[in-house]
């Protein structure tokens, strides 16, 4: 299958991580770093979609330099989480691309630019 054709997901990081009250403000890194294990360990694509996914987790503030592991691709915003999520869009031009946050802001910039968009629960448990 072409890479063209694999569904990028691209998870808003921080604002998943928020929408869970588990505490995640004491260890904004060590929550973002649950959240990747358990998009790694999910590992079976997402509802509704089916074939190949690449899994990008994009962190900012406290959560930089979180590691990349198989199956999740970690990518640490040099500025805002947000403005390299829309710079992964617009890079994606062609394949489809599916945003995972609840940013009424963030969702109105990649919608423009193409892609679809889901809240936080569709990678949750």
């Amino acid at each position: 299958m072409d890479e063209d054709d694999t569904l990028l997901l691209v998870i808003d990081a921080a604002n998943v991580v928020g929408s869970v009250p588990d505490g995640w403000w004491r260890d904004r890194r060590g929550a973002t770093e649950r959240l990747r294990d358990l998009l790694a360990k999910k590992g079976d694509g997402v509802p509704g979609h089916d074939g190949p996914v690449e899994v990008v987790l994009v962190v900012e503030g406290a959560a930089r330099g979180v590691e990349s592991v198989p199956g999740v691709r970690v990518e640490s915003a040099p500025g805002s989480g947000d403005d390299h999520i829309v710079a992964l869009v617009e890079r994606a031009a062609g394949r489809p691309v599916l945003v995972v946050t609840a940013d009424r802001e963030l969702r109105r910039r990649v919608r423009r630019l193409g892609a679809d968009v889901t809240g936080p629960r569709t990678v949750l448990p």
